[in-house]
C-alpha cells in the first residue's frame, strides 16, 4: 500500500541519474532516549521537521519508562499485553521481551517479509548486551533484521561495545568514537548501500542520548554557556492534594536547582549530536536520491522531568512531562506545519510502518496505522484516550533509570490521558484527575472533588483499557 503522495509510477533518481524508487517508502525513524519537550527548542532539525511536517502534539507513551515503552514500540501492543512494564526481573527487559517470544512478531518481521531491508542501530532494549548469543555460537541478533549494529549500556558515549552483525567491536574514548556520531555513519552508509539495491528500507537509528549521563560530543562542549532549566509553573511546586507518593516533598534547595541547571545545560548540548545525526540522514537521502520516497520520523521513547512538581532529574510519573512526549513526521503526501492534537500513543507506530509498507497489521495489534492523519485526514475520528500502565517504584540497583533519592518513584498506577484531563489510579488507592482544559500544568488535583458516579465512570473507562486485548477492543476503549 502507498501512502498519500507517493506514486510507484514516477521513480526518483540518484545523483548519477539511476531510478531508485521501488514504488514502497522507506521509513527513517530516530528514537531518543529520554528526550522530553524543553529541548525541541534547541534542535534546529526537528524545528525543520515540523515545518515540514506532522506534529503529534498530543503523543503518549504507554509507560514513561525505556523498556517498556520500546516494547510497545517494537509490537504496537500495551505493557499488559507484552508483559514488558519494568526494565528487567519478572516483569520486563530484554529477557523479558526474549523468552516470551515478542521478537517474533514487530514491525521488522513484518516489513522483513515485504521485502524491505531493515536496520537498527544504537539502543534496543534494557539488559540486552552486544555479547549476548542466546544459546547459540554467535552474538544474538533477534529476527526481523537485515543489519543490527545494537550496544548495550551506551549510556556514557565513549568505551562500549558494539555487537555489528554478530560480531562484537569494541569503541574507546576518541572523539570520533562518539556513540551518536557512530551511528550517523552507520545509518548513513545503510541509506547508501540500500538505494544502490533498489530496495525499500526501515531505518531506526535509537540513540542513547539524551539519558543520563547526559554525554555530549567534544565540539558541543562550550555552546549555550549560561544556559539553565526551565522554570514553569510547575517548578518546585507541589499540586494541591498531591499523591501520597509526592505529598511530602520539600521544596528543592538551592544547591539541587543549580546541579538541575547543570544537568539541563548537559542534556541541551548532549541533543546536539542527535540534530547533527538528523541533517547527515537528511542529507545522505537526498544525494542517494530517495529523500522524495522517505518519511522521517523523530520521537523519544518517554519525557523527562527536572524540577517540576519539586522532583529531582526522573520520569515514570503519569505528569505530562513525562508521558507526552515528541512526535514529528515528515514526508510524501504529510502536509507541512501542521500541528495535530489527536490522542496518538507509541502503540500507533508499529502498525503505521506495517501499513506504509504494506504488511498486513496483526489482530493482536493494540494500537492504529497514523496514515489517515498524515494524509490529512480529521483529529476527531481519532481515539479520545490513551493508557499509561506503570509498575513501581523501581528498586533494582543496577537499573539505570533507578532515579535518585527525590527523582520521582511511583508505585503501580494506570492512567488515563486524553486531550482534556488526565486521571490516575495508584495501587494505595489514591486517585489524581487533572482538568488540562483551564489546568494545562496539571497543579490542581480534582480526583476528591469528583462525584461518585463520576469516578465509577472513570474506574470503568480505565478498566476497559488496562483489559483490551486486541485492535478492535482497545480502539473502543479508547473512545470515551
Amino acid at each position: 500500500m502507498l501512502l498519500a503522495g507517493l506514486s510507484a509510477t514516477k521513480p526518483t533518481t540518484d545523483v548519477a541519474g539511476r531510478a531508485v524508487s521501488t514504488g514502497k517508502p522507506n521509513i527513517v525513524f530516530v528514537l531518543t532516549d529520554d528526550l522530553s519537550w524543553n529541548l525541541v527548542p534547541y534542535m534546529p532539525q526537528v524545528r525543520e521537521l515540523q515545518r515540514e511536517g506532522m506534529t503529534f502534539n498530543d503523543f503518549v507513551v504507554t509507560d514513561s519508562l525505556c523498556c517498556p515503552s520500546r516494547a510497545s514500540i517494537l509490537t504496537g501492543r500495551f505493557p499488559h499485553n507484552t508483559g514488558v512494564y519494568t526494565n528487567g526481573g519478572k516483569d520486563g527487559g530484554f529477557r523479558y521481551f526474549h523468552n516470551h517470544g515478542e521478537e517474533a512478531d514487530t514491525f521488522a518481521t513484518s516489513l522483513q517479509g515485504k521485502g524491505y531491508r531493515t536496520a537498527l542501530m544504537g539502543k534496543y532494549l534494557n539488559e540486552y548486551q552486544p555479547t549476548f548469543k542466546a544459546g547459540g555460537t554467535e552474538p544474538y541478533v533477534p529476527m526481523g533484521w537485515t543489519e543490527w549494529d545494537v550496544a548495550g549500556g551506551g549510556y556514557g558515549g565513549y568505551h562500549y561495545k558494539l555487537n555489528e552483525n554478530r560480531k562484537v567491536v569494541e569503541y574507546g574514548g576518541a572523539p570520533e568514537e562518539f556513540l551518536t556520531d557512530v551511528l550517523a555513519d552507520k545509518g548513513a552508509s545503510f541509506i547508501k548501500r540500500s538505494a544502490r539495491a533498489k530496495k525499500p528500507f526501515l531505518l531506526e537509528v535509537s540513540t542513547f542520548t539524551p539519558h543520563a549521563p547526559y554525554t555530549a560530543a567534544v565540539r558541543h562542549l562550550d555552546e549555550f554557556p549560561d544556559l539553565g532549566a526551565p522554570r514553569g509553573p510547575q517548578y518546585n511546586k507541589l499540586p494541591t492534594a498531591a499523591p501520597p507518593w509526592l505529598a511530602n516533598r520539600k521544596p528543592l534547595p538551592p544547591a539541587e536547582l543549580l546541579a538541575i541547571d547543570h544537568a539541563f545545560r548537559k542534556r541541551v548540548l548532549a541533543v546536539q549530536a542527535v540534530d547533527d545525526l538528523i541533517a547527515k540522514l537528511r542529507a545522505t537521502l537526498k544525494a542517494a536520491g530517495v529523500a522524495d520516497d522517505t518519511y522521517i520520523v523523530f520521537a523519544s521513547d518517554n519525557g523527562y522531568h527536572m524540577g517540576e512538581y519539586r522532583l529531582g532529574p526522573g520520569k515514570m510519573t503519569a505528569f505530562d512531562t513525562d508521558v507526552r512526549v515528541p512526535l514529528v513526521v515528515a514526508g510524501p503526501g504529510v502536509p507541512g506545519g501542521r500541528r495535530s492534537i489527536a490522542a496518538v500513543s507509541n502503540i500507533d507506530l508499529a502498525p503505521t510502518f506495517e501499513e506504509a509498507g504494506g504488511a498486513p497489521i496483526p489482530a493482536t495489534v493494540d494500537g492504529r496505522s497514523l496514515l489517515p492523519l498524515l494524509r490529512g485526514g480529521s483529529d476527531d475520528s481519532w481515539r479520545t484516550a490513551n493508557l499509561v500502565e506503570h509498575h513501581g517504584p523501581v528498586v533494582r540497583p543496577d537499573d539505570p533509570d533507578r532515579p535518585e533519592p527525590g527523582g520521582g518513584n511511583p508505585p503501580d498506577y494506570a492512567a488515563i490521558r486524553t486531550h482534556t484531563f488526565t486521571y490516575v489510579e495508584y495501587r494505595d488507592g489514591s486517585r489524581e484527575y487533572y482538568d488540562l482544559v483551564h489546568d494545562r500544568d496539571q497543579m490542581h488535583n480534582l480526583a476528591g472533588s469528583l462525584s461518585a458516579v463520576r469516578l465509577r465512570e472513570l474506574h470503568t473507562q480505565l478498566t476497559h483499557l488496562t483489559s483490551c486485548r486486541s485492535g478492535a477492543t482497545c480502539w473502543s476503549a479508547g473512545q470515551l
